[in-house]
């Protein structure tokens, strides 16, 4: 009758061991699940957000690819000055 007793205890904490377990599982998995969540939806917004993003860019690019131009309009207007600066000095001004 002791040996069924002992076996019985020793049962109940072997369930325990197993409850808690699967206990401080599903907390860890709940904690995990709220915090990858959140990260989700925020990089589902972003990729809705993207191809606006995108088309913004490319727009800008359009829009100053004559800025490309610009350092020769500056050598042309380099040399224009310096005509007119010599011009200047010859007619005494």
């Amino acid at each position: 009758m002791n040996s069924t007793v002992l076996a019985a205890a020793s049962s109940g904490t072997s369930n325990f061991g197993w409850i808690l377990g699967f206990t401080i599982g599903g907390v860890v998995v709940l904690v995990v699940v709220a915090l990858v969540v959140p990260i989700l939806l925020l990089a589902r917004s972003i990729g809705n957000e993207a191809p606006k993003i995108n088309s913004a860019l490319t727009d800008a690019v359009h829009n100053t690819a004559p800025l490309g131009a610009l350092r020769t309009t500056i050598e042309y207007a380099t040399v224009i000055i310096g005509g007119l600066q010599r011009g200047r000095a010859r007619l005494g001004g």
